[in-house]
């Protein structure tokens, strides 16, 4: 997996390309730890993400505990495979989605 980091001041967009899974899934959470100080927006560009695992859910999740604390967060261009896993698991209605 890919992730594309572009900080503008208080705003974090992270594009991500390729598998958010099991393997992947401690890269971005690390991108997230390192990266979320100070910022009020968060943006999730998943417009070149391609599959989704539980294990990225639980990091979309832990991202979604923060950024209620310091600001908003949400996720754009996510394909319809992604869409259809966010409403069976219910994230549809945790997550801000455009």
């Amino acid at each position: 997996m890919t992730i594309t980091n572009k900080k503008d001041g208080g705003k974090l967009t992270l594009a991500l390309e390729g598998r958010l899974d099991t393997t992947t899934a401690p890269q971005l959470e690390e991108e997230l730890r390192t990266s979320l100080d100070g910022v009020t927006e968060l943006e999730l560009d998943f417009a070149e993400l391609a599959y989704i695992s539980s294990a990225g859910l639980r990091v979309l999740l832990s991202a979604q505990k923060t950024m209620n604390k310091q600001g908003s967060m949400v996720v754009r261009n996510a394909n319809s495979d992604i869409m259809d896993i966010f409403e069976v698991t219910g994230f549809s209605d945790i997550l801000s989605i455009e």
